[in-house]
């Protein structure tokens, strides 16, 4: 449990964060986003960082249970999926990546689930 508490506390505030970020500059993290994936180098180089962190949430957080706990499992497993798939398939990314923000409710759709995941692991995290 102290392992689930600690990763909350790092975890939730930076998805709060982030999630709070592009609601607010949704237009500008749309631009950002274009150019992202524009770029299968830097594609590449995200994989790079998203592979080890999410490594090191499921090496230390590997937790399968009908709680808040299994969101932290959650983040690291999508973490390493991501990072598996923007290291193999950059250019595939990009194609993916076109269609989802074109889609209309990019970036609030993604904003929101960031924004709810680093409320709920702040809320464990901090405020128990």
């Amino acid at each position: 449990m102290q392992t689930s508490v600690y990763l909350a506390k790092l975890i939730g505030p930076f998805f709060l964060l982030v999630g709070l970020a592009v609601l607010i500059n949704a237009d500008a993290f749309r631009g950002i986003a274009k150019e992202f994936l524009a770029s299968p180098g830097l594609i590449f180089l995200s994989g790079m960082l998203t592979l080890p962190v999410g490594i090191a949430i499921v090496l230390a957080h590997n937790v399968w249970v009908p709680n808040w706990r299994v969101l932290i499992t959650l983040v690291g497993w999508l973490a390493v999926i991501t990072g598996v798939i923007r290291i193999a398939a950059p250019q595939r990314i990009t194609g993916v990546g076109k269609t989802v923000a074109s889609h209309k409710f990019f970036p609030l759709g993604p904003a929101a689930i960031w924004i709810a995941i680093g409320a709920v692991l702040c809320f464990y995290g901090y405020g128990r």
